[in-house]
């Protein structure tokens, strides 16, 4: 029966004069969007991501399988006890944690109870280029959709270790955009809604746009995050929180219980080289940390703070460690 609850994505409505309109497409784009669902999560108030990430995360995920299967944004469902699905009629179906990859930002639940929607295809984003035309859909329907455009491929490096070599940017930012779909010309999936991004128009004022983790990056791990395995070895993980700055790397957060924390590295501190290798965004910091090992190696860092630069040696560690829900890259 439809919940009396009023559904997670009301008030998430795209402006009419940006939704699609079926007749533009060469496939079923009302069964395409009914793929589409909202996905509550919520985390323990001691777990460690709450304080991060809150307790209470609302996006959306898209059925992928017959079976039940819904790709959603690691991030929505990391350390996640329970798991609420809202299909566009109402009806309300609780799933379960399969996996994550913290590489990718991908996630994996399981319907408890048959979906009985369509299932959207996994495509590929290879072809996309600045300019094609996606559509991005969150759950609820045609309302809930907006038809745009690719705006440009391009490498993103989060301030939280994460590193994406080809991110895709589209626009028109989506106002529900965590986990929504990106579907491409054929009606198939190539793209999940990451992050909510700033560019700038062409009159230099503020223009949001959204950042989709290529769909291509599921068929490799989805056994994997299917049968709850890590798909990935884990990498080094240091618990800092980094930005550039000019040419800097700068810290300006730590984990708490992270390593970078107990070397009691702290905001401020420039970060110059690792294991003797200047580095001066980002990437480069990511590349040099990952390419020490597995994570529990040791990482030699060069540290500036104020005006004394020193030799710190780092001990790294699995992040999963530290998750309620056991080891996850």
């Amino acid at each position: 029966m439809p919940s009396p609850f009023p559904p997670p994505f009301r008030g998430h409505e795209v402006e009419a004069r940006l939704r699609p309109s079926a007749e533009a497409y060469p496939f079923d784009l009302d069964r395409a969007l009914a793929s589409v669902v909202a996905l509550e999560a919520r985390v323990p108030s001691d777990a460690y991501t709450a304080a991060i990430l809150g307790i209470e995360r609302i996006g959306n995920g898209v059925v992928i399988s017959p079976t039940g299967l819904v790709l959603t944004m690691a991030y929505l469902i990391t350390e996640a006890r329970e798991v609420m699905l809202t299909l566009n009629d109402g009806r309300r179906v609780s799933a379960r944690v399969l996996g994550f990859d913290p590489r990718t930002g991908l996630g994996l639940v399981q319907a408890q109870q048959p979906l009985d929607l369509p299932v959207m295809p996994i495509g590929s984003s290879k072809d996309l280029t600045a300019g094609s035309a996606v559509i991005a859909a969150g759950a609820g329907g045609r309302d809930h959709a907006s038809a745009g455009q690719i705006v440009t491929r391009m490498p993103f490096a989060g301030y939280w270790e994460y590193l994406l070599d080809d991110a895709i940017m589209a626009e028109p930012a989506h106002p529900h955009w965590s986990g929504a779909a990106l579907i491409g010309p054929k009606g198939d999936l190539v793209g999940l809604g990451y992050l909510n991004l700033e560019t700038r128009g062409r009159d230099g004022s503020a223009k949001p746009i959204n950042m989709y983790v290529p769909a291509e990056l599921l068929p490799p791990i989805l056994d994997d995050l299917a049968h709850g395995r890590q798909p990935h070895a884990p990498r080094p993980w240091l618990g800092v929180f980094a930005q550039e700055i000019g040419t800097h790397v700068v810290v300006v957060g730590v984990s708490p219980k992270g390593p970078a924390a107990r070397a009691e590295l702290r905001a401020g501190d420039v970060i110059l080289a690792v294991d003797g290798h200047p580095v001066s965004d980002l990437t480069e910091f990511y590349t040099r940390l990952w390419a020490l090992g597995p994570a529990g190696a040791t990482v030699p860092l060069r540290v500036l703070r104020e005006h004394d630069a020193f030799e710190v040696d780092v001990r790294s560690m699995d992040r999963g460690a530290l998750l309620k829900t056991g080891r996850r890259g």
